[in-house]
């Protein structure tokens, strides 16, 4: 896990370099816009497929649903697709329901595309269209260069669609190593403070909810903490109430309007006495009792940074706690669920 993790600059930079197949897709797409989007994944791909829904309803001005694989698999529905593009988001590209699916919606008209790391895979097999997003083999059983790779692929793929050249991303290798190496301090401090925490809560806001859902399956998989994610907003809604001096909240604030939109919320939580840890190029400007600063770049890109020192700080903590990080108990490198 430690080497996947030091590997993400130079597979980023990678990606971005190359991005021809990327367009490749985006330009079918573009030929015939869809009326809206539809995104199918679990896991880590959940969570970078809910980047997407962002990036698609604020960069494209669709409106974006997540597909619940259920509905197909279990309760065979098959609703009318036309005009509608279906992105499917997997890791292996191996998992029979996401296969499924995509099948399935195929089969009743959508326009579909496989985003996966697996380019001989069945998800590939079944999709009208297919982009590698290239990370290489990866042999821990937590998604850390897959993630971030996916994460890259799926901006780079929005924002080919509506003519863009990736601007935003060009140097996000030489970023992402001035993430890794500048917050190498910040995140010792981190582990030694959370070590013995038993739960945790995350939270962001925007496109920086995923991060802090990614965020929370990292803590649980890894360091089998009790660990829960809510947006910024839903946090307010109830939960609050449930957050005391025992309770650490990791908070994703970037620079932006999800960022901003955080104030409120934290200011909340440290009301309540939590212990907040927060992460991102905003994280100097809330309230916290420990900081992780990160590079400034454009609000729709941020979480492919954001996330690197939560992995870090994953796997230390799993290390302080006894565990192993790279066979974690009950887990494959790959899920088969129908």
């Amino acid at each position: 896990m430690a080497a996947e993790i030091a590997e993400q600059p130079g597979r980023l930079a990678r990606i971005a370099e190359a991005r021809d197949g990327v367009v490749e897709v985006a330009r079918a797409i573009a030929d015939r816009p869809p009326r809206f989007a539809l995104l199918a994944a679990r896991g880590s791909s959940d969570h970078a497929a809910l980047y997407a829904k962002y990036l698609i309803e604020v960069l494209l001005g669709l409106p974006a649903g997540l597909v619940s694989p259920s509905t197909t698999t279990l309760y065979e529905a098959r609703p009318d697709l036309r005009e509608v593009l279906l992105v499917s988001v997997s890791q292996s590209g191996g998992s029979p329901d996401l296969v499924e699916v995509t099948a399935a919606a195929r089969e009743r008209g959508a326009r579909t595309v496989a985003v996966s790391n697996t380019a001989d895979s069945p998800l590939h097999g079944v999709a009208e269209l297919a982009v590698d997003i290239g990370a290489g083999p990866e042999q821990a059983v937590a998604a850390t260069k897959t993630y971030t790779a996916t994460l890259l692929t799926l901006y780079l793929l929005v924002d080919a669609i509506r003519g863009g050249t990736g601007e935003h991303v060009h140097d996000i290798g030489k970023l992402a190593e001035q993430a890794l190496e500048r917050s190498d301090g910040d995140v010792s401090r981190a582990i030694d403070r959370y070590r013995f925490v038993d739960r945790i809560i995350t939270s962001g806001r925007g496109y920086s909810y995923a991060t802090a859902l990614e965020a929370s399956l990292k803590l649980a998989e890894t360091s089998y903490l009790a660990a829960r994610a809510y947006s910024g907003a839903d946090l307010l809604h109830g939960p609050v109430a449930a957050v005391d001096e025992d309770t650490a909240v990791l908070a994703v604030t970037s620079a932006g309007k999800g960022g901003r939109a955080m104030h409120d919320v934290l200011g909340a939580v440290a009301d309540r006495g939590a212990d907040v840890l927060a992460i991102g190029s905003a994280a100097e400007s809330v309230p916290a009792a420990l900081r992780i600063g990160l590079p400034e770049t454009a609000e729709e890109v941020a979480p492919i940074l954001e996330v690197l020192p939560v992995q870090r700080i994953a796997l230390g903590l799993a290390l302080a706690r006894g565990g192993d990080p790279d066979r974690p108990r009950g887990l494959r490198k790959v899920t088969r669920t129908r």
